[in-house]
C-alpha cells in the first residue's frame, strides 16, 4: 500500500540555522541526550552539514524507487531521512540523484543504509550521512511497500516530518518539532555555560574543580 503524507515542516529559517550553529552534540545534550541516530551513520566525506526539517522516507533495502519518489514529494529545504532496514550492502543513493536533489533545493541526506559516488557526492557539494559506502547496484520494484512523509524509525529514533535535523562530523541528531525551539534555546544557553568554563581554565583551574569532580582511588 502506497502512503504519502504532504506534511512539511514550521521550522523558521533563522531556528534551523540557529541549530546549525550549535551542532548536533551540543542539541543531542542539551535536550536530555535525546534524538542521536546510530554512531553508524557518518558523513561520507569530511566537512560535511546538514541542517532543516525532516522529510522521512521508508524502502525496502537494495532497492531504491521510494528514493526516486522522495526527491519529488519533499520540499525544497527538507531533509530526505530514509530507513532501509539499515541495509549497507547496496549503493541506494549516488550522483544522479544528488543531482536531481539539489535541483530540487533538498537540503541532504540521512540514510541508515549505504550510498555510492562517495567522491561525487563531495565534489558536487550534497550534503549526504549513510550507514556505509558500497558499489552493488539496486533494484526498483513497484510492488516493494515503502512511505513518503510518514514517520520512520531509525535506531530506535522515530522520525516525524518537520523534525529538527542536523548532522555534522560528530554525528546526526532528530529533535522533535515541538520542542526545537526549547531545545535551540537551551543549547544556546549551554555554549554560553561552556565559554564561561573555558575562561576558567584559561584562568588555570582544572575540570576536576570546576566540575566538583570525585577523585580516583590510589
Amino acid at each position: 500500500m502506497v502512503e504519502v503524507k504532504q506534511d512539511h515542516s514550521g521550522l523558521s529559517t533563522d531556528l534551523v540555522a540557529r541549530g546549525a550553529a550549535l551542532g548536533a552534540a551540543t542539541l543531542h545534550e542539551a535536550g536530555g541526550k535525546i534524538g542521536a541516530l546510530p554512531h553508524t551513520i557518518r558523513p561520507v566525506a569530511p566537512g560535511m552539514k546538514v541542517a532543516g526539517p525532516a522529510y522521512p522516507v521508508a524502502g525496502p533495502g537494495g532497492d531504491n524507487l521510494w528514493l526516486h519518489h522522495a526527491i519529488y514529494a519533499a520540499a525544497p529545504g527538507d531533509v530526505l531521512v530514509i530507513s532501509v532496514d539499515g541495509l549497507t550492502g547496496h549503493g541506494h543513493w549516488g550522483e544522479v540523484m544528488a543531482v536531481a536533489a539539489q535541483q530540487r533545493g533538498i537540503a541532504g541526506l540521512i540514510i541508515d543504509g549505504g550510498v555510492r559516488d562517495a567522491e561525487q557526492l563531495a565534489t558536487r557539494g550534497f550534503p549526504t550521512f549513510s550507514g556505509g559506502i558500497c558499489i552493488r547496484g539496486t533494484k526498483k520494484d513497484p510492488r516493494g511497500a515503502g512511505s513518503l512523509g510518514t514517520p520512520v524509525a531509525i535506531g530506535g529514533i522515530s522520525v516525524h516530518a518537520g523534525d529538527l535535523v542536523v548532522a555534522d562530523a560528530d554525528g546526526v541528531v532528530i529533535v522533535p518539532a515541538e520542542r526545537a525551539a526549547e531545545v535551540v534555546a537551551a543549547g544556546e544557553a549551554r555554549e554560553a555555560e561552556e565559554q564561561e568554563i573555558f575562561r576558567r581554565l584559561a584562568a588555570g583551574e582544572t575540570t576536576v574543580d570546576i566540575y566538583g569532580l570525585p577523585g580516583i582511588p590510589g
